[in-house]
């Protein structure tokens, strides 16, 4: 049916050449049928021409009006383009999304064809490289003999690493990844930090076991002198208390790795409470006067009690950490001084003694783990070289600073400056102002 409406004009001019032939006309209904053929041709010539016109540029130019069946076929076809139109522009904009989002990355892109010439690349690569355009060779802008030689081994398992010109001092892993259909991408990141942490973390590894391997050997020198030898009993006793005493010391490291570990842990945090600071600072100073039997004179100063809000075995081990030191690194007769006071509404806790000092040049490395600035003293005293690496992570997890200064034989002083938000006035305090 729709066919016959969209040629209703055929079947009328038919009837009218059978009306003229009935009339015994037949050269009029030639005529007539002639007529109707050009008609026809210039009817369809007149479609073809305007959807010719629209083909070559159907983004910019309407389909034409169809008349009879055309018109049943132009407006399905304008059906189709429309969706088609709608699809482009929907895988448009979620491309556009998609190059915003690739620009975003910290990685640089390149996309390359099997040539090495640069198809596409995001921000970083821009920044990275320098790439300002397509179809240019990769190696325009990596100039690196390192990467040449990379490029040219076709041999992309493992990664590269070199420096780029435009970012000095950093270090970066490029990685170039083939496609099934002969395409490649180039991979840029920066592993500067990575790096860092993977050597951290074989000098840590490397440390613990020297630290361990030291006491271990003592230990077990001592013991087996003890199995080997039929010693009296004083000479016997001798040697057990020296392994008991690096046993102490092992038992120590793994007590401060086990307290370093719960604190880089975040998960495993105690909830913050209020604590009298006072108390808590005086037991301190029982413990530490204890430590010193008598050989410093050790003193704490408080200009007015308040509350400190956080973790109190914390705070109680940072204090410690840094009175055991000033005790082990102070000489006999020397002073040490335990300062709470309050500043610009901050609680300022510092710990400070007449001992040996340190060197300028040690000072930036001081709360690096197992960093010594005199390892044969370190070791005689029982230090195991984290109890100011424990110090700075608890600083830290409190929102608080450590600040440090020393002069070498005259002494140091260890500052931790808590932020007015975790400062609170106790009840006394709070009765005075009032």
């Amino acid at each position: 049916m729709t066919f016959i409406r969209g040629n209703v004009w055929i079947l009328v001019a038919l009837l009218i050449a059978a009306a003229l032939v009935a009339a015994a006309r037949p050269l009029a209904a030639a005529a007539w049928l002639a007529a109707c053929l050009v008609a026809t041709s210039f009817f369809h010539l007149y479609h073809l021409h305007g959807l010719n016109r629209w083909s070559t540029l159907p983004r910019q130019r309407q389909l034409p009006r169809g008349i009879g069946s055309w018109r049943i076929l132009l407006d399905r076809l304008g059906r189709f383009a429309r969706q088609e139109a709608a699809e482009r522009e929907e895988a448009g904009t979620e491309l556009e999304r998609l190059h915003a989002a690739v620009d975003l990355l910290p990685d640089a892109l390149v996309v390359m064809d099997r040539y090495n010439l640069v198809q596409w690349f995001n921000r970083a690569a821009e920044d990275l490289h320098g790439i300002v355009g397509a179809r240019r060779p990769i190696d325009h802008f990596i100039r690196q003999p390192e990467f040449t030689r990379y490029l040219e081994s076709n041999d992309f398992r493992a990664p590269l690493q070199m420096a780029l010109p435009r970012r000095p001092g950093r270090t970066f892993q490029v990685r170039l990844v083939p496609t099934p259909d002969s395409w490649r991408l180039l991979i840029t990141r920066d592993v500067t930090e990575q790096n860092k942490l993977d050597a951290m973390r074989r000098d840590f590894v490397a440390n613990v076991s020297h630290e361990i391997r030291t006491p271990l050997t003592v230990v077990n020198g001592y013991i087996e002198t003890l199995i080997d030898l039929d010693l009296p009993r004083e000479e016997a006793l001798t040697h057990l208390h020296a392994a008991r005493k690096q046993a102490i010391t092992m038992q120590r490291l793994l007590e401060d790795l086990l307290t370093l570990s719960s604190l880089e842990n975040a998960s495993n945090r105690p909830q913050d409470q209020d604590f009298e600071i006072e108390p808590l600072l005086r037991a301190l100073l029982a413990d530490a006067r204890t430590l010193s039997a008598g050989r410093h004179t050790i003193d704490l100063l408080i200009d007015q009690p308040v509350r400190l809000r956080g973790v109190s075995a914390e705070v109680e081990s940072a204090v410690r950490n840094l009175l055991t030191n000033a005790i082990r690194y102070t000489p006999q007769g020397g002073r040490i001084t335990m300062t709470c006071t309050r500043r610009s509404q901050a609680l300022h806790l510092t710990v400070e003694d007449t001992g040996i000092g340190i060197a300028p040049e040690h000072l930036p490395r001081l709360t690096e783990r197992f960093y010594r600035v005199d390892r044969g003293r370190s070791r005689e005293t029982g230090g195991t070289g984290l109890g100011l690496a424990i110090v700075k992570h608890i600083v830290q997890r409190h929102d608080a600073t450590l600040k440090f200064d020393s002069t070498l034989g005259k002494g140091t002083r260890f500052t931790v400056a808590f932020p007015r938000e975790r400062v609170l006035p106790t009840a006394e305090t709070k009765l005075a102002s009032a």
